[in-house]
C-alpha cells in the first residue's frame, strides 16, 4: 500500500510541474522529505554570477537538471561583451588573441574540457560536447576549434574594441602584473544542486590577461577549477590558476567536505594550505565556492574582496566571502 500511495504522489507530481500549475518549492513539498535539505539551489563566483544564477534557476525551478542548468549560467557571462574576463569580450593574450578555457562535470563524474580555445564564444558548450560526443576529457587547441566547428559552432571574432584598446594600452610598457581583485582572472564557476537532489558544475575563462600565448589556468582542469562528487559536493575555484593547480584546489575543498567539514570551512582549510605553500601571498588572491549534497554552502579566499552570489526558494543575494588577510 506504501509504495502503491508513493508511486501516485510520484505520478501527481510529474503532472504537477508539466501543468505548471504550482512552484517547485510546492511540488516537491512530501515527496523529497524533510530531510531533503535546500535544493534545488545554484550559486556561483563574483557579481556576474548573479545574471548566470537567473539563468540557472529558470532550469532548476521547473525540475530541471543540474548538468542543463550550469551550462546554461555561464553562457551568459560568456555571451557577455561587457564581462572582461569571460567568453566574448574577454580580455586578450600579449599577442591580442582571446583564448578560452571552460570545463562541465556531472553527477555521474562524466566530464569535458576545452583549453586554449580561439574563435568560439561558449566554450562551455565545446566542453559538454567533448564530454558527450568523444571518449576524451579535454581537447585543447586547434583539434578543440576543429572538433567545435565539426559541432556546428559558428568561428567568430572574440576580440571587441573596448578589449583591443585596452590590449595595444598594456603593450606601451607589457607589464605582467596582476592585481588582486581587478579583473584580471575573474573566472565565472557555478554549481548547482537539482531537485533531484544531483549535483553538476560548470567553470569557463578568458584566462589571466596579457597571459604568455598558450598558457593554460586551472579553469579547465577537473579537480583543480572544478571538482563534483553527487555522494559529497561540488566546488570551484577563481583567482590565480597557477596556485589553484598546484594544491588541485577544487578536488581538496570536495575532499574535506567528505571528512566532515562544513562547505565553508573545506573552503578555509584549502585557501589555508594554499597560502602555506607560498612563499609571499601578498598580491595573490585564490577563492573557493562549495556546495554540498544537503545544499549547503560557502565560499572563501584569500584576500578580502571576493564574493559569490546565491539563489534558491528563499535566497537571492551576493555575499562576500570571508578571507584569510
Amino acid at each position: 500500500m506504501n509504495s502503491r500511495r508513493n508511486f501516485l504522489k510520484v505520478s501527481a507530481l510529474g503532472t504537477t510541474l508539466l501543468t505548471g500549475l504550482y512552484p517547485i518549492e510546492k511540488a516537491f513539498a512530501g515527496v523529497l522529505g524533510k530531510g531533503a535539505g535546500n535544493k534545488p539551489v545554484v550559486i556561483s563566483t563574483w557579481n556576474h554570477g548573479m545574471p548566470a544564477n537567473e539563468a540557472a534557476w529558470k532550469i532548476l525551478s521547473q525540475g530541471g537538471q543540474a548538468l542543463d542548468a550550469v551550462e546554461a549560467g555561464v553562457r551568459v557571462p560568456e555571451g557577455d561583451p561587457n564581462v572582461r574576463t569571460v567568453g566574448y569580450g574577454g580580455y586578450p593574450d600579449r599577442e591580442g588573441k582571446v583564448t578560452l578555457d571552460a570545463c562541465i562535470m556531472d553527477k555521474d563524474s562524466n566530464c569535458g574540457a576545452v583549453a586554449f580555445l580561439q574563435h568560439i564564444k561558449h566554450p562551455i558548450s565545446v566542453a559538454r560536447k567533448v564530454m558527450e560526443d568523444t571518449p576524451h576529457v579535454m581537447l585543447v587547441g586547434e583539434g578543440a576549434l576543429q572538433f567545435a566547428l565539426s559541432k556546428g559552432f559558428p568561428k567568430e571574432n572574440l576580440l571587441t574594441p573596448e578589449s583591443e584598446r585596452d590590449w595595444k594600452e598594456w603593450l606601451k610598457q607589457s607589464q605582467y602584473k596582476p592585481v588582486v581583485n581587478i579583473e584580471n582572472h575573474d573566472t565565472i564557476g557555478l554549481l548547482a544542486l537539482d531537485a533531484h537532489g544531483n549535483l553538476a558544475g560548470a567553470c569557463t575563462t578568458s584566462g589571466a590577461s596579457y597571459k604568455m600565448h598558450g598558457r593554460v589556468g586551472d579553469s579547465p582542469i577537473i579537480g583543480a577549477g572544478l571538482f563534483v562528487d553527487n555522494e559529497v559536493g561540488a566546488a570551484t575555484a577563481t583567482g590565480l590558476g597557477e596556485a589553484v593547480i598546484r594544491m588541485v584546489g577544487s578536488h581538496l575543498v570536495v575532499e574535506l567536505m567528505r571528512q566532515g567539514n562544513s562547505p565553508e570551512k573545506a573552503c578555509r582549510l584549502a585557501v589555508e594550505r594554499i597560502i602555506s605553500k607560498q612563499k609571499n601571498v601578498k598580491d595573490l588572491q585564490v577563492g573557493f565556492i562549495a556546495l554540498n549534497k544537503q545544499g549547503e554552502y560557502g565560499g572563501y579566499c584569500i584576500q578580502k574582496g571576493f564574493n559569490y552570489a546565491v539563489l534558491d526558494q528563499t535566497t537571492k543575494k551576493l555575499i562576500d566571502a570571508k578571507s584569510k588577510l
